[in-house]
């Protein structure tokens, strides 16, 4: 059961993401300006500024928003590899590469999605992401055994 729990996560985060891509184009953009929006009004409550611009924001949020889930897919991959027996630099590229091979096909499932398309500006986001969300998992990973807790 303790093997199988991590990659459980890693299943049900990379149908999250399959299910956000599979957005058409109108609704996924319609999702994020909502998100915008309100994060807009938040900013302006705590530091007024007068001339927010949807767009440029709502765009900062759509990338932010594939660096963030590809951050969680490479702790999650990260976490998998490790409950199997993989360490170090082995760990590390097999769980970059589970995350941009699943960043490209996410891509090209995008082709098949009304109104929208494979991006490679939206796959290097994505391995950026991952590659942090690896890297800090190796960190703590580290962390503990260095303390003695595991």
């Amino acid at each position: 059961m303790k093997k199988f729990l991590p990659w459980f996560a890693v299943l049900l985060w990379m149908l999250v993401i399959f299910y956000f891509s599979h957005q058409p184009a109108t609704l996924s953009n319609q999702l994020s300006s909502s998100i915008t929006e309100e994060l807009i009004e938040l900013v302006d409550k705590i530091v007024p500024v007068s001339d927010s611009k949807l767009e440029s924001v709502n765009h900062l949020v759509r990338k932010n928003a594939h660096f963030i889930i590809y951050f969680v897919l490479g702790m999650f991959v990260a976490f998998g590899l490790r409950t199997i027996g993989f360490q170090g630099n082995r760990l590390v590229k097999f769980a970059l590469l589970i995350c941009v091979l699943y960043a490209v096909s996410d891509e090209v499932h995008q082709y098949f999605v009304d109104g929208r398309g494979p991006q490679v500006k939206d796959v290097l986001i994505d391995s950026a992401g991952a590659i942090i969300g690896i890297s800090l998992f190796c960190f703590v990973d580290w962390l503990v055994k260095k303390s003695g807790k595991l």
